[in-house]
């Protein structure tokens, strides 16, 4: 049986938690998937399916910006022919779009899956530009609904589809995220006093509010930093005590998470939510928003607050910084349930039922 996943709309550091989705589920079907696998890359990305058979599908040229994204896919939509050649859908028993979009659509060659991540352009369409929101509304739609199978990332994903798109249960499927357990493990360092927010300043990420609560926390731990990771922070116009690492590689990311106090996750809409779970491997006690699938991934393991109130958040993370090993205990044990392996299992499954 042979399954092609497409990867071509991969934009390497633009795309966040679906970029690691895609990058470690085919990591997992290459370490233990049982079918024929052909992963589809565009040339930015050729390192996208690390150790399944790969395709550089060239006619497919996309930049390493949003920008470059929109205009590749649009020339796609606009003669799907071409890429579809290129593509030889014909020759494969199912395909797997795991970023959301589909290119192009494949009509009657192959049966088809694709990965929603979320709709949080139904929920908040004010965090979204014009053109954007038209975007998501018409593609994420026609994505779903031209799928025989649509995969979600959590059963709070999987209930906004179902709630907002009026698909048939039946062909939608919640399969959770995982964690490499390999790299992503309790260390030795000793904590220090800093919080950790790994997020680029989107309007979902709520980093306005996290401020305010930070401020607040500080007035009684007046040594107390809080760390930023990712793109487009402005440094110079943060407040005082806040700083920013920019875009950190994967093994510093991980330093980070073993030596914060703690980590803090004040997000309004996730469709899984995997940097609380990252942490919580790592042994780093966790403070996270009570909204959208957040509970569903941390369960009892981290303490909760309302994202909406900035004292409410404040306390929370008062909380973890108090007691701080009730929290590196529970992490740990609550990020073993999620695994790569099992999340590539099930999308297995996903493509065998696709072929039958």
């Amino acid at each position: 049986m042979r399954v092609g996943i497409s990867l071509l709309t991969l934009v390497p550091g633009v795309v966040g938690g679906s970029e690691t989705y895609a990058r470690e589920l085919t990591r997992a079907l290459a370490r233990m998937g049982k079918l024929e696998y052909e992963a589809f890359v565009p040339p930015i990305a050729q390192d996208a399916a690390d150790g399944l058979p790969t395709r550089v599908i060239r006619e497919y040229g996309a930049r390493t910006t949003t920008a470059g994204r929109a205009s590749a896919m649009a020339r796609a939509w606009a003669a799907p022919g071409r890429l579809r050649r290129a593509l030889r859908l014909e020759t494969f028993d199912a395909v797997h779009f795991p970023l959301s979009v589909m290119l192009p659509p494949p009509g009657d060659t192959a049966p088809a899956a694709v990965t929603v991540h979320d709709l949080q352009h139904e929920t908040y369409p004010e965090f979204f530009s014009r053109a954007e929101l038209a975007y998501r509304r018409v593609l994420y739609r026609r994505a779903a609904t031209s799928s025989r199978i649509v995969i979600a990332i959590s059963e709070h994903a999987r209930e906004a589809l179902l709630e907002r798109y009026g698909l048939d249960p039946e062909r939608v499927v919640a399969i959770p995220l995982g964690v490499d357990h390999d790299r992503l493990r309790p260390g030795n360092e000793p904590r220090q006093p800093f919080l950790l927010y790994p997020a680029n300043p989107w309007p979902h990420k709520n980093h306005a509010r996290l401020y305010e609560a930070f401020a607040l926390v500080r007035r009684e731990r007046p040594d107390l930093r809080l760390a930023l990771t990712g793109t487009g922070h402005d440094a110079a116009a943060l407040p005082e005590g806040v700083e920013t690492r920019g875009r950190v590689p994967d093994d510093e990311l991980v330093d980070l998470y073993r030596t914060a106090s703690a980590l803090v996750f004040p997000s309004l809409y996730e469709g899984f939510g995997l940097p609380p779970l990252e942490a919580m491997a790592c042994g780093c006690p966790v403070a996270v928003s009570r909204a959208t699938s957040l509970p569903e991934v941390c369960g009892d393991a981290a303490e909760y607050f309302d994202p909406l109130s900035s004292e409410d958040m404040a306390r929370a993370i008062a909380a973890v910084l108090d007691d701080p090993a009730a929290y590196a205990v529970r992490g740990p044990e609550r990020a073993r349930r999620f695994t790569w392996e099992a999340t590539a299992r099930r999308h297995e499954d996903v493509y065998r039922r696709l072929a039958g």
